[in-house]
C-alpha cells in the first residue's frame, strides 16, 4: 500500500474512535452468550483502550506486522484480556470475538471514506481484515499457551501430591507410590524422599510400590537410582509390595535387586525396618 493509503486506518481509528466503540460494543453484545461473567463497564474499557493503542500501533505505518516492536502494547493488552477471559471461562473462539467483532463497524468506515476510490477502498479493507485476523488469532495462542501452563502446572502439583513421604516411625520413612513411575515423577520422587530425609534425619526409607501396576526395566532402574540417592543421604532403603507377578517380573528382566532389601507388604517392611532400628540403637548404645 502506499503511504496515503497506509494513512487511512490509523486516521479513521483516531477520528470515528467513539462512534467506532459504540457499533463494535453492539457487536460484542450480540456475540457474547447469556449469562457472561464480564461487565459492561468492563468490556467498554477494554474496548476503549484496545482502539487507543491500535491507532497508535498503525499510526507508525506497520499495517498488519503485529510481530514488529510497534504492536507491543497492543500485543500486551490482548494477552492479559485473553488470559482474563481464560479465567472467566471463556473459549477462544469467544475471546477473539472481541477482535472479530470489529471488522463490521471497521469495514463500514472505510467504505465511508473511501467511497469513491474503488482501488484504495479495496486495498485499505484487504489490510484492515489481515490486521484483525492476525489479532484474533493471536488471542486464540495466548489462549492455548495460557491453558498448557495451567495443565502442566496442575500435572507437576498432581505428581506431588500423589507422592506424600509419610513419618512412621522415629527415623522411618516411608513413600507409597501409586500409578506409572516414570523419568518424570522419579525425579519428584527423588526430591521429595531426599528432602524428607535431610528434613528428619531419617535413617530407613521404605518405598512401598504395591500400588504400581507394573514393573519393567525402566522402572526397575528409575527404582534402584533412587534407592543410590538415598543411600548416599545416609538412608537404607527397603522397597515393600513385591508382589509374585512383580518379581517374576524383575527376576525375567534380570534386574539386579540383590543389594535392596525386599518385602512383600508394608507392615513386613515396617517390622524389619524396627528391627534394622534396634540394631543400630543396641549398637550405638555405650557398654556400661
Amino acid at each position: 500500500m502506499s503511504a496515503a493509503t497506509d494513512a487511512v486506518i490509523p486516521r479513521i481509528l483516531k477520528a470515528h474512535e467513539a462512534d467506532l466503540l459504540d457499533e463494535w460494543l453492539r457487536e460484542q453484545a450480540s456475540a457474547f452468550r447469556p449469562g457472561s461473567k464480564i461487565s459492561e463497564n468492563e468490556l467498554r474499557g477494554q474496548a476503549r483502550e484496545f482502539l487507543s493503542l491500535l491507532q497508535q500501533a498503525t499510526q507508525s505505518g506497520n499495517i498488519t506486522d503485529i510481530k514488529g516492536p510497534s504492536y507491543g502494547r497492543v500485543r500486551d493488552m490482548l494477552g492479559d484480556v485473553t488470559r482474563s477471559r481464560g479465567l472467566q471461562g471463556f473459549s477462544p473462539s469467544e475471546t477473539a470475538i472481541f477482535v472479530f467483532s470489529l471488522k463490521r463497524p471497521l469495514f463500514d468506515r472505510i467504505r465511508t471514506e473511501l467511497a469513491t476510490d474503488p482501488e484504495s477502498l479495496a486495498m485499505v479493507t484487504w489490510s484492515a481484515s489481515e490486521l484483525l485476523d492476525k489479532l484474533g488469532l493471536y488471542t486464540t495462542e495466548v489462549h492455548q499457551k495460557s491453558r498448557e501452563e495451567v495443565i502442566t502446572r496442575q500435572q507437576a502439583e498432581l505428581l506431588e501430591l500423589s507422592t506424600p513421604v509419610v513419618k512412621l516411625w522415629d527415623g522411618i520413612l516411608a513413600l507409597p507410590m501409586i500409578g506409572t513411575l516414570d523419568s518424570a515423577r522419579t525425579q519428584i520422587v527423588m526430591e521429595s524422599l531426599l528432602a524428607r530425609i535431610v528434613e528428619t534425619g531419617a535413617e530407613i526409607a521404605i518405598i512401598d510400590i504395591t500400588g504400581v501396576p507394573t514393573v519393567d526395566t525402566l522402572t526397575a532402574q528409575h527404582l534402584l537410582k533412587t534407592v543410590t540417592a538415598a543411600r548416599l543421604m545416609g538412608a537404607d532403603c527397603i522397597i515393600s509390595g513385591i508382589r509374585p507377578q512383580i518379581a517374576q517380573t524383575i527376576v525375567h528382566l534380570g534386574v539386579d535387586l540383590s543389594g535392596v532389601i525386599t518385602k512383600a507388604t508394608l507392615a513386613d517392611a515396617l517390622r524389619r525396618a524396627l528391627e534394622m532400628r534396634g540394631q543400630r540403637d543396641r549398637l550405638l548404645k555405650p557398654r556400661g
